[in-house]
């Protein structure tokens, strides 16, 4: 669940939302895990695995011609309008024999028993945000946040983007306190003892855009994270203003992902000389790297309808008037079939898909020239659009 302004009746249950964060917030079931990043490499597999929520009409080139909320047939989202797109890196644990194996995702706080995946917000600004007014993202937006080749803080750290990848370190008796990426138990790498409750990453997208482009050449330099005085939570991306370059303002787009470390917590596993053993798909054991995509795909005007509704501002989706719920049934059959021939979980692996060594920094990774992994894809089924 997001901000300590929520009132807990129980662990899993939301009563009271403050009108002070006027929030969206619903779950997305696992889509499929696949080395495939349309944005960052369209048309090729991705040098490292992915784990994907949303429309099934994700793929390897997710040409931004093509209207997804048409051509995806169901969704792995509460909302059956949201047809969008969410990615993020992989985690796996590193037993002492050197061997890999996935950390397996379980659903958040509240949001029912989604098969894995995300809890996805879209969040209106507030005050003293002198712009309350929000742009909804229109057909074709993209956007990435993080840099996956990171080993250290890429940011000084009055700069938004410092906080908009972080870790909460869950110990068993909560959600813990605090807004994420500011709260107590928060981190920006890697926790460095168990997690008795489990850990969960968190990802703020920027929420000011300069108007004009759909995408950038990095898939970043369109959009900018607000400036300003932090707020008393001490987060820089509540009440804080666009710059003049990217005057803008659209839903602060904000992920969580649950993953379920407990399973790794025993006696004997962690490394002997005491460092943590969790590492990204991308050979990343520190957790700079991590980072989140992002393909708008919400049918028709329905995004800008639930964000212009106070019940659908609620983080209660059930309250919602101006969206279809889909069961939690639903949203889990709505799956892909890999198209990569390769195992990625499961079973113990001898390395990470891809060529992803293990390169702890703090010097920026760098790829692997000559890498020997699958490179081609299969033929599997692919959904039929609508017509």
């Amino acid at each position: 669940m997001l901000f300590s302004s929520l009132l807990l009746l129980s662990a899993s249950s939301i009563a009271i939302v403050s009108a002070q964060f006027e929030t969206l917030r619903f779950p997305c079931s696992q889509l499929v895990t696949e080395r495939l990043d349309p944005l960052v490499t369209p048309g090729q597999i991705s040098p490292h695995l992915h784990q994907i929520i949303g429309g099934n009409a994700f793929n390897i080139t997710m040409n931004p011609s093509i209207d997804i909320a048409t051509t995806s047939t169901c969704t792995t989202c509460r909302f059956k309008e949201d047809k969008s797109n969410y990615w993020t890196m992989v985690m796996y644990f590193k037993a002492r024999n050197g061997s890999f194996i996935r950390v397996p995702q379980r659903a958040n706080d509240g949001v029912g028993s989604p098969n894995g995946g995300m809890t996805v917000y879209y969040i209106r600004p507030r005050p003293p945000t002198k712009d309350l007014s929000v742009t909804v993202f229109p057909k074709g937006f993209r956007m990435r946040v993080g840099n996956p080749m990171l080993r250290k803080v890429g940011w000084e750290l009055t700069n938004p983007s410092v906080n908009q990848t972080t870790f909460r370190c869950w110990d068993g008796t909560g959600i813990g306190p605090g807004t994420p990426g500011v709260g107590a138990l928060d981190t920006r790498w890697f926790p460095k003892g168990p997690c008795r409750g489990g850990m969960r990453t968190q990802i703020y997208f920027p929420t000011c855009w300069d108007g004009v482009n759909l995408d950038s050449a990095d898939h970043e330099s369109h959009m900018a994270h607000p400036l300003g005085t932090p707020g008393p939570e001490g987060s820089l991306m509540f009440g804080t203003d666009c710059p003049a370059s990217h005057p803008v303002r659209v839903p602060l787009l904000f992920t969580e992902t649950v993953w379920d470390t407990n399973k790794f917590n025993g006696a004997g596993m962690w490394p002997e000389d005491g460092s943590q053993p969790f590492v990204w798909s991308m050979g990343d054991p520190t957790g700079y790297g991590h980072h989140g995509d992002y393909v708008f795909g919400w049918e028709g005007d329905s995004l800008k309808r639930a964000m212009e509704s106070q019940r659908c501002m609620t983080s209660l989706p059930a309250n919602c008037d101006q969206l279809t719920l889909q069961s939690d049934a639903e949203i889990n059959k709505c799956t892909l079939q890999t198209v990569v021939p390769e195992v990625t979980e499961g079973e113990y692996l001898s390395k990470l898909p891809g060529c992803n060594p293990i390169q702890s920094g703090p010097e920026p990774a760098t790829a692997v020239p000559n890498c020997d992994a699958v490179s081609t894809t299969i033929s599997t089924p692919r959904p039929t659009p609508h017509v």
